[in-house]
């Protein structure tokens, strides 16, 4: 999943969906010259300032409810105000100057600024049971490397809050490890006590988990994409640059992909016959060579060119067409998140997002890594992967998982020694990735690439997906789940992710048998209940806004209905016929507040 430990901090500040529909308004960087613009955005930096030093206020008056204690600092990871009056202040923790991995909240506060209420990652204050280390950093970093098999960084004393007692430990960052694919980096944490290893996970996201690769090889299956159903890109033309010529400019460039057809895509004039690989209207989003090397520096990367902006031909040996695939993926999915959330960029930062092809050597997967803010994809390792994977929902699932932790940061419980996780936050993450993504396919509507509620559909498979929203049970590689038992705890993350993306089709669509576009649905409840769907654009709504303000990094599925029901009371009412549909698709996959387990892990 993503690395579990606290990252370097940025203040998003938006207004968010109106009651009335999906979009909304964010605050932007201001435009170099503009006095309004810069007027305005001073006018709500000093909003956010106002509304962060009452959240904070708030957290220590209600110290009983937010469990904030004396030696806790509150850091601001962002800001959301809303236009119906509320306001949430997601906070990370330090103790005593230490990181407090769990330890993060959201504070929501009224039009005036009074607490609300507060939606917190542990239950329990953060001081740890012992503050004097046995270990010394130096004997952390040598078992951190030792489970890891790689270079560890330097030691860092935090306060680990995750899954029982706050405890000491130390937190190290391993390079070159050998037990992440394509040897990327993890973070092991290492009790200060004790020297137990606490958890080590990886800092990427893989598309394709560990415990699927090795289902693939008992099949005797690849993942073999279709490709080459584009015309060549020579057919077509760039649009000339009017008037007289000033570089760099904005040009509009057309390519010839391995999966989505041929796509238009937007472009850098650098001169009058050279053009770059690099989107200058979604904040500077490119994509770039990785040379076959594992590269996670994106200036390391060699920039894709041009002479005529036409780029790639649909053949795999051609370098630039999985390119086009990919920066047509990244900007497809900007595109989604803004033009339905008015979510600028991946953080909500305006800046855009960086992808790289070629990466690696026979590197059959594609990742999301946080540290360079990239997507990252092999070209295949030859024997189960055949081709690229950079298909456009992998492209959507990988990068909504750079969403989810710029928000709710949802960890996995555990990771086992092969690299596979475990645990419902996890879950729930893999299962947003696959509900964003299924709806960065509908909001690009590509006929080449039909939107649907399924996962990874253009793979190959025998089963001709990877995973479904509608019956997640169908998926027989993961062992996918439709309904919530306590198992779910111990169930592998993209296996337990049905538990959620079977609620939400629910609440999409609704249950039985129906064909939507070209697939043909029919989705059960563990009830027997018919639920009716409120249609996806109210769905998606309700689920984007529980994962901004009411999700935190060990929201499991009980927490999950309670945040989506938060949602819908606040865009809809308590008693709207999309509130009591909430409530009415989790209990149909056996989420209620009658069986929440009393102990949660």
């Amino acid at each position: 999943m993503r690395r579990a430990h606290i990252r370097g901090l940025a203040v998003a500040v938006t207004v968010a969906t109106a009651a009335t529909g999906l979009a909304g308004t964010a605050f932007a960087a201001p435009s170099a010259g503009d006095a309004r613009t810069t007027a305005t955005a001073t006018a709500a930096g000093s909003q956010a300032a106002a509304v962060v030093e009452a959240a904070r206020a708030a957290a220590f008056a209600h110290a009983s409810a937010t469990g904030v204690t004396d030696g806790d600092q509150l850091a601001p990871q962002d800001v959301l105000i809303d236009p119906e009056g509320a306001r949430h202040v997601r906070f990370v923790r330090t103790h005593q100057g230490m990181p407090v991995l769990g330890g993060d909240l959201v504070v929501h506060l009224t039009e005036r600024l009074a607490y609300a209420g507060v939606t917190r990652a542990t239950d329990r204050a953060v001081r740890p049971a012992g503050t004097k280390a046995k270990l010394t950093a130096r004997q952390a970093e040598a078992k951190a490397a030792s489970v890891a098999k790689g270079r560890a960084s330097a030691a860092e004393l935090v306060v680990d809050a995750r899954g029982g007692t706050p405890s000491l430990a130390y937190q190290v960052r391993v390079t070159d490890a050998d037990t992440s694919g394509a040897g990327g980096s993890r973070t092991v944490v290492v009790d200060a006590v004790s020297g137990k290893v606490r958890s080590n996970a990886t800092d990427s996201d893989e598309f394709l988990s560990p415990r699927l690769l090795d289902a693939l090889r008992e099949r005797g299956e690849t993942l073999d994409p279709a490709t080459g159903t584009a015309p060549h890109a020579d057919a077509l033309t760039a649009a000339p640059a009017p008037g007289v010529a000033a570089y760099p400019s904005t040009a509009a460039g057309t390519g010839t992909s391995l999966f989505a057809g041929t796509v238009k895509l937007t472009t850098t004039r650098t001169a009058r016959t050279s053009y770059l690989l690099k989107d200058p209207t979604r904040w500077g989003t490119e994509t770039r060579d990785a040379k076959g090397q594992e590269l996670v520096n994106f200036a390391q990367g060699r920039k894709f060119t041009s002479t005529n902006n036409k780029w790639g031909n649909g053949t795999v040996s051609n370098r630039t067409s999985a390119a086009v695939d990919a920066q047509y993926g990244v900007t497809q999915t900007l595109d989604f998140y803004k033009k339905t959330f008015n979510r600028k960029g991946i953080k909500n930062n305006s800046k855009g997002a960086l992808a790289m092809v070629h990466f690696g050597n026979k590197v059959g997967n594609a990742f999301w890594y946080p540290e360079c803010g990239c997507m990252l994809y092999g070209d295949g390792d030859g024997e189960l992967l055949k081709k690229p994977l950079v298909v456009l929902d992998v492209t959507g699932h990988e990068l909504t998982h750079g969403v989810v932790d710029a928000t709710a940061r949802l960890e996995p419980t555990r990771v086992d020694s092969a690299g596979n996780q475990y645990g419902e936050p996890g879950s729930l993450n893999e299962s947003l990735a696959d509900i964003f993504g299924s709806n960065v396919e509908f909001s690009a509507n590509n006929p080449k690439n039909p939107p649907n509620y399924l996962v990874g559909e253009k793979l190959g498979l025998d089963q001709k997906f990877l995973r479904r929203l509608d019956r997640p049970s169908l998926d027989r590689l993961e062992g996918a789940i439709d309904y919530w038992s306590p198992a779910v705890y111990n169930t592998e993350v993209h296996a337990g992710s049905g538990v959620s993306s079977h609620a939400y089709y629910l609440l999409a669509e609704g249950s039985g048998r129906k064909t939507i576009g070209r697939v043909t649905y029919n989705s059960p409840t563990y009830d027997r209940s018919t639920v009716r769907g409120i249609g996806r654009a109210k769905a998606t709504a309700i689920y984007y806004r529980a994962l901004t303000r009411y999700m935190v990094s060990s929201t499991d599925f009980h927490g999950a209905r309670v945040a989506t029901l938060k949602a819908a009371k606040d865009l809809y009412g308590a008693t709207s016929v999309e509130y009591k549909t909430v409530d009415k698709s989790w209990a149909a996959v056996n989420v209620t507040a009658a069986n929440t387990p009393a102990a949660r892990h």
